[in-house]
């Protein structure tokens, strides 16, 4: 945890972008909550042409969601300031304005969500929770850029 989806329409995204858009997400989450950056997942899709409708209008303006799954117990300054972080660089490497970002935060208790195996620990007790990795887990996810 936690999972973003960033589902783009009348837009394509290059591979480059996605991976700039991953790691900002991913940087954006551990800056503004501690959390480790393995915790982070980052899955793109996008909606065909005629099938996004604004006000029961089909849209043609580009615009990128994002809907984020994090454990709750965080406030609301550290998701705002998340989800500001996020929106002013998702709006820079897609080049649209930050009115055609868009991003929804909904909150999981963490008890209610299983990574790794294992129910995850509340909010600033991962580092005791990673502990209980597999050694071969923890090796292949401590050689990512944390």
């Amino acid at each position: 945890m936690p999972t973003y989806t960033v589902t783009v329409a009348n837009l394509s995204l290059s591979p480059q972008q996605k991976s700039q858009i991953a790691e900002a997400i991913t940087a954006a989450h551990n800056a503004q909550t501690g959390a480790p950056r393995f915790f982070a997942q980052v899955l793109f899709s996008a909606a065909n042409e005629g099938d996004h409708f604004v006000g029961g209008k089909v849209n043609t303006a580009p615009q990128v969601y994002v809907h984020g799954l994090v454990r709750e117990g965080r406030s609301i300054e550290i998701k705002q300031a998340l989800m500001s972080q996020m929106l002013e660089e998702i709006a820079h490497i897609v080049g649209i304005k930050a009115e055609d970002v868009w991003i929804y935060l909904h909150d999981i208790p963490a008890t209610q969500m299983i990574e790794f195996g294992r129910f995850l620990p509340a909010p600033g007790d991962e580092a005791e929770w990673e502990k209980g990795m597999s050694p071969e887990k923890r090796a292949s996810l401590l050689k990512q850029p944390r």
